[in-house]
């Protein structure tokens, strides 16, 4: 894959998980044409980029965890 497709994808799955509106991992995989072994892969290359990608079940989507304050 060139390095420009590549970048394009992370763009387009960055702004789903912003938006809240990636679905399930089976939905999101059909939205790209490709497996969940692959969409669990991009989301753990997200997740070594340092990005907090978590699964929330009640909203069945991905989205970026919110780091919480230190508590005083």
């Amino acid at each position: 894959m060139s390095i420009f497709r590549r970048l394009e994808r992370t763009k387009r799955l960055d702004t789903l998980i912003r938006k809240r509106a990636t679905g399930t991992p089976s939905a999101l995989a059909d939205r790209f044409g490709v497996s969940e072994a692959t969409i669990y892969r991009w989301l753990q290359e997200l997740k070594e980029f340092g990005l907090p990608v978590r699964y929330c079940r009640r909203r069945k989507t991905y989205l970026y965890e919110k780091k919480k304050p230190p508590q005083v």
